[in-house]
């Protein structure tokens, strides 16, 4: 039987925190930015958490770090 493999795009998106969280980088900050206002851009900035513990839980099982 071949090895388990983690997804390479879920790899790029999500991150564990060291409690186990998921984390997610928010979207709408990768382009047409200018008719963006500032403010909208920089709470873009801050990261996040997956909101639904099912989410996570599926996402932790993809990644399998």
């Amino acid at each position: 039987m071949p090895k388990m493999r983690s997804h390479s795009g879920a790899k790029k998106r999500f991150r564990l925190s060291a409690t186990g969280k998921v984390k997610i980088r928010k979207m709408h900050r990768n382009h047409i930015l200018n008719k963006k206002t500032t403010k909208r851009k920089r709470d873009l900035r801050q990261g996040g958490y997956l909101a639904s513990e099912k989410q996570a839980r599926a996402m932790r099982y993809i990644i399998q770090k």
